[in-house]
């Protein structure tokens, strides 16, 4: 019974580790609106989101920006808003969670 128990407890903690492992991210912001209002964050979205692996941009008519990242089942792990945030800062949130750019910057 105590070996079924642990499985079971093992099992479970696998599952919930699974869940919250980030598989991708998206980036949820209108095309305008107020990215002109932020030229950091604009950059980041027009120049930077199309080099990384995994991650892509949602276009939503009047949403502020977001990151939202995901786990292998598509549902959201974390958002957070790139408003306050430097370009710098939004590459930052990406390769501090393990993203790649598939296409090196060029210089």
């Amino acid at each position: 019974m105590k070996l079924f128990v642990i499985s079971l407890f093992v099992l479970l903690l696998e599952i919930y580790a699974s869940d919250s492992e980030i598989a991708r991210a998206r980036l949820e912001s209108c095309p305008g609106c107020s990215l002109n209002r932020l030229q950091d964050v604009r950059k980041f979205a027009y120049e930077d989101i199309p080099n990384y692996e995994n991650v892509e941009w949602k276009k939503i008519s009047g949403a502020p920006p977001e990151l939202v990242f995901l786990n292998s089942a598509d549902e959201e792990v974390q958002r957070l808003p790139l408003s306050k945030l430097s370009r710098a800062e939004c590459n930052e949130l990406l390769t501090s969670r393990g993203f790649k750019q598939s296409k090196p910057k060029e210089l």
